[in-house]
This record gives C-alpha cells, structure tokens and sequence, in this order.
C-alpha cells in the first residue's frame, strides 16, 4: 500500500484498515453479519452433523471511501456511492 500511496495511485484494498490508513477504498464482507451466519454452526455442539448444515454466502458488504486520498490523484466519487447508507 505505501509504494501506491507514495505514486498516488488509486487502490481498491478488501479490507477497510487499508482505506482507513489511506487508500482510496475498501469492500469487504461485514464482520457484524458474518458472526450472525457463522452462529448457525454452533448446531453442532449439540450434535447435528456438520454436512446438514447449509452453506452460507456473504451477503452484506461495507464500504470505506478516503476522501481525502481520491483528492490527491483527482478521483471523483460518485454522489451514489457517497449518500449510501452504511449498515
């Protein structure tokens, strides 16, 4: 991250640490929900077979936009994805 900051290079990082120390952005799968899916699987410690259980996919994500690094190499964010409200 610090060689594309250094360049003012405009980078997409899956996790929102790097957008928070400076990248441009970040999306990634929300912490909050993925612990609520993952609580399904405490199924098992009262003995239902794992290979019952169903798969699950993410389906909420956050986003994290550094303004002020899509300032420096002049990146325009959209008003749509500025207004979105977060979770």
């Amino acid at each position: 991250m610090l060689q594309a900051t250094r360049h003012t290079i405009p980078t997409i990082f899956g996790s929102r640490e790097f957008a928070v120390a400076g990248g441009l952005t970040s999306d990634e799968t929300s912490l909050r929900a993925g612990c609520r899916q993952l609580a399904i699987y405490t199924r098992i410690l009262n003995g239902e077979k794992p290979a019952d259980l169903p798969i699950q996919q993410a389906t909420v994500f956050e986003a994290v936009v550094d303004l002020k690094a899509a300032k420096a190499p002049g990146v325009t964010i959209p008003m749509g994805i500025l207004l979105r409200p977060g979770e």
